[in-house]
């Protein structure tokens, strides 16, 4: 007989190691190839000791000079504080007494139920590595009625609960709506609830995920923004937090890939082993290699991943990379850096399975603390404004 003991047990003892392991491996091909660790954790923070350039105790004299001075290891502390991710199952009263008497049915349930956390724990998860940390998943260049017309509706999926903000970054009197339908072709985007009034949506106002404005983790698009700081240190007095950019690229080129990894380890001793492009940006490299009757070399990357090979490197693409762009990274300078790994929420009881107050549902939360840190940014370029296919 199924109880909710019983099911809190399972998600205890049957789906969260299951669920950890998707989350982990499964966002997408970047995620997998970050190493994720608990070293640097203090508190809510992440505080990691980095080191940049070279020791400077190097020199060449003569027989009887006086030997080089010492010149020890630059050092600069990077401080990040660690995100709080969640989410949330919820199953009514009604499905668990229907099903109390029917395991299968039960299972069948929580099956159910946690494939749609995995999938959408996924989107946002992955989302969150190409974003800047400020959770906008677009900005708003027009509104009618329901329908907001955004600047790219890549972060968004039918379900999803987000809130708008104003170009100040105040929260809008729209509250939170749910995404009802997205328009891949105009580029558009219908909320649930009464139509939006001019002092709730407009132009250059922006749409967040759900509490999420300002909490998001530090991905790419953070690192290679033009803020001034970045881990709260300014980039102007300590250059090693500047990446390598090339703008306005235009037809994509084995040389302007080439350009960019010479530089990175000419000049800054990074090996990339990682490059990862809009869908649109592959499509435009395979036209390229083809129109040299270019063979296509494709490799497989863990997680049974296919990638295509330059000179031994993977090119994968993501449905969130911004348009037009190509990031070429040395994974090996990036981290998760975590409190702990994918953990139930417990109540005092210990309980994961937790009635809403005044409703005749059942929830349960996943939770992690992390941020992604890179502690050699200068090691990383990108390329934008790629000409797509």
């Amino acid at each position: 007989m199924v109880t909710m003991t019983s099911a809190d047990k399972a998600l205890k003892s049957l789906y969260l190691g299951a669920v950890s392991e998707q989350l982990n491996t499964e966002v997408n091909p970047l995620l997998t190839a970050i190493k994720q660790t608990t070293t640097d954790v203090w508190g809510k923070e992440v505080r990691r000791v980095v080191k940049y350039g070279i020791n400077g105790g190097i020199g060449a004299g003569d027989e009887d000079s006086d030997l080089p001075s010492a010149g020890g290891n630059n050092y600069e502390q990077i401080v990040s504080t660690l995100k709080n991710l969640y989410g949330t199952i919820e199953i009514s009263d009604k499905a668990i007494r229907a099903s109390q008497n029917d395991a299968g049915a039960f299972v069948n349930l929580l099956n159910a139920e946690m494939e749609g956390l995995i999938k959408a724990s996924t989107f946002n998860f992955g989302r969150m590595l190409y974003g800047d940390g400020t959770g906008q998943l677009s900005s708003i260049t027009a509104v009618s009625g329901n329908t907001v017309t955004v600047k790219s509706v890549k972060n968004f999926a039918v379900g999803m609960r987000v809130e708008i903000h104003t170009q100040a970054g105040a929260l809008s009197s729209a509250g939170i709506r749910k995404v009802v339908a997205v328009d891949v072709a105009k580029k558009t985007v219908t909320l649930d609830g009464n139509p939006l009034t001019s002092d709730q949506a407009s132009a250059n106002y922006t749409i967040a995920l759900q509490g999420s404005y300002g909490k998001e983790i530090t991905g790419l698009g953070a690192i290679f923004s033009d803020s001034s700081t970045l881990y709260g240190l300014n980039r102007a007095t300590n250059d090693w937090l500047v990446p390598y950019k090339i703008t306005n690229a235009g037809e994509i080129s084995e040389t302007m890939i080439q350009k960019a990894i010479d530089y990175l380890d000419d000049v800054h001793g990074s090996k990339v082993n990682f490059i990862v492009c809009s869908s649109g940006v592959k499509r435009a490299f395979q036209k390229h290699l083809s129109s040299y009757k270019r063979n296509l070399d494709v490799m497989e990357l863990k997680g049974g991943c296919k990638a295509l090979s330059y000179n031994g490197i993977p090119i994968v693409s993501d449905r969130f990379c911004p348009d037009g762009t190509m990031y070429l990274l040395n994974t090996d300078d990036f981290a998760l850096h975590q409190l702990c790994d994918w953990k139930w929420l417990e109540g005092e009881d210990g309980k994961v399975l937790r009635q809403t107050a005044g409703k005749p549902t059942y929830t349960a939360t996943l939770v992690k603390y992390a941020d992604l840190v890179c502690t050699r940014p200068c090691g990383q370029a990108m390329i934008s404004g790629i000409t797509e296919e």
